[in-house]
């Protein structure tokens, strides 16, 4: 089935000038004025056999004589500024055209040339939109619109999955209300299950949002039988009158030296303590850690120190700073159920998991927490994966979503720990992430790099915008783009999931028709319906 071309978007002008790496140059008409040209607005392009579509990335004024800068004419005589405005002074954009509809294909392809000149330049329009990133379907989940646009426009969830992503923006910009879209399109559109490791309780029953006093619907109250909560602080929890799916408890024989390697800065641990944590698990295997805490207690470091021939005081500091886990009330010397085998039972049964760490919110618990359950959680993909004797038996796509992401992915951490892995890996075993961060500086290269989509927010550090923009072919482009985003609820899309970059005014969230959307019904709602059944019934 070919899509329908044709142009009925408002003209704006004609290409003059241009190239296909450095944008194609626009005059506009007489009658558009200048002052409604923003940048990250898409347009298109009437070719003789092609249509272009771009997004604007500059907007200049000119001038047919130079002398007009130096001695401009006189303004106040409203039939000399009409007369000038358009014909002898005038408006430019700069279009950076990224995708071609060929009308003799009827297809869509990346932009390898440019149009004649004096081609007509016009407003792009639903269609268009419809025709680059295609409509609202099962797989398609409407994001927003384009910007000063009224059209719908779409982001591929069907893409999205397959790699890792990120969203990114300084605080208060509007990324966890996107991240919630996603997470609730994924879900409602079943294209993966999701595992949120919610450090400040905004996944799942509802949130509030820093200075605000709207109460906002999160996924469980949005999808109650495709989500579970995992509780880390079950009294938090039950005080909001909710109850918990799972309480999670981490006992010490799950706890492996990597877990306490990368919250070496947290427990002052150094190298030479690092390198004796992993002899220690090497000579007393799977009850290492409560065998030496227990050793510890009694006095008998230094006869260990003896035994192993290590540095008694090395093994001291080991031990004090290691008994800083019992601060942690989730940790137990033995859990009687394991959180990993519940997790992945809803997993596998297409159920996301949301797991709230309630008061426990400090970077040692969400660390050791959220790289411990993922390494487990990784491996047990990875062996399934690795069984499966087709696509059928591979496991759900699975997206973990990891806020404070730098604080895993830091250069000096990403090789450490399995997040950095999972990233590198391209969804080998059908696990991707969804990082969520205010400082994109922080992250590793080469973590960004594999990062399919980005969603940048609004980014006032030179270092966060680079990062973020790092590996784009247009990042010079799309800089001036990003950093000319509104504070709050804009944002530049681009990569895997979308065909080319767009800025989008997002989705409003928390609406009743918000809501509706997602299937969501209140009570009110719900009697009403129970009455019109009952009506219709007798």
């Amino acid at each position: 089935m070919t899509q329908e071309y044709s142009q009925d978007g408002k003209r704006l002008g004609i290409v003059v000038a241009g190239s296909l790496s450095q944008g194609i140059e626009v005059k506009l008409d007489s009658q558009v004025s200048i002052e409604d040209m923003a940048v990250g607005r898409y347009v298109s392009i009437e070719g003789k056999k092609k249509r272009f579509y771009g997004l604007i990335t500059d907007v200049r004024l000119g001038a047919i004589d130079p002398r007009f800068s130096s001695n401009p004419p006189d303004m106040s005589d409203p039939f000399i500024a009409e007369v000038i405005i358009g014909t002898s002074a005038f408006g430019t954009i700069k279009v950076l055209p990224r995708l071609i509809w060929d009308i003799t294909s009827n297809a869509m392809q990346r932009t390898k040339t440019v149009p004649q000149p004096f081609q007509i330049v016009s407003e792009a329009t639903q269609r268009d939109i419809d025709l680059i990133f295609g409509p609202e379907d099962e797989k398609r989940l409407v994001i927003g619109n384009p910007l000063d646009m009224e059209a719908k426009l779409c982001l591929d969830l069907e893409l999205f999955a397959t790699l890792s992503n990120g969203v990114f923006g300084k605080s208060g910009t509007g990324k966890t209300f996107f991240t919630h879209h996603l997470l609730n399109g994924l879900i409602q559109k079943s294209k993966a299950v999701s595992l949120v490791f919610d450090m400040h309780s905004e996944y799942g029953w509802s949130w509030r949002p820093q200075g605000s006093h709207q109460e906002f619907k999160a996924l469980k109250q949005l999808f109650p039988s495709k989500v579970a909560v995992f509780a880390l602080d079950e009294e938090n929890y039950r005080r909001r009158g909710l109850s918990p799916d799972f309480i999670v408890r981490i006992g010490y024989d799950q706890i492996e030296p990597a877990d306490l390697e990368i919250l070496r800065e947290t427990l002052n641990l150094n190298d030479l303590q690092v390198d004796a944590i992993y002899r220690i698990k090497h000579r007393l295997n799977k009850k290492w850690l409560t065998e030496f805490l227990s050793q510890g207690d009694q006095g008998n470091i230094g006869t260990l120190a003896n035994q192993w021939r290590e540095n008694e005081s090395n093994l001291e500091a080991v031990y004090r700073r290691l008994t800083k886990l019992r601060n942690l009330p989730f940790v137990v010397p033995e859990a009687t159920e394991d959180s990993v085998t519940q997790i992945l039972h809803r997993l596998e049964a297409g159920i996301s998991v949301v797991l709230e760490f309630g008061r426990y919110r400090d970077f040692t618990s969400y660390i050791l927490v959220a790289n411990l359950l993922t390494r487990r959680i990784y491996d047990k993909y990875r062996e399934k994966t690795e069984g499966a004797k087709g696509d059928s038996e591979r496991p759900r796509p699975l997206v973990i979503t990891l806020e404070e992401a730098h604080k895993f992915l830091s250069p000096e951490l990403a090789r450490q720990t399995i997040f950095g892995t999972i990233a590198r890996e391209m969804r080998k075993y059908n696990v991707t992430l969804l990082v969520v961060d205010q400082r994109p500086s922080g992250i590793d290269p080469e973590v960004l790099s594999q990062l399919g989509t980005r969603v940048a927010f609004r980014l006032d550090d030179v270092a966060d915008i680079d990062a973020v923009l790092s590996g784009s072919e247009d990042k010079s482009e799309l800089k001036t783009v990003l950093s000319r985003l509104e504070t709050r609820q804009q944002t530049l899309v681009f990569g895997h999931s979308v065909p080319m970059a767009v800025v989008v005014e997002v989705e409003p969230y928390g609406s009743p028709d918000y809501y509706r959307k997602f299937g969501f019904r209140d009570a009110a709602e719900i009697g009403k319906q129970v009455t019109k059944d009952i009506e219709e019934l007798f």
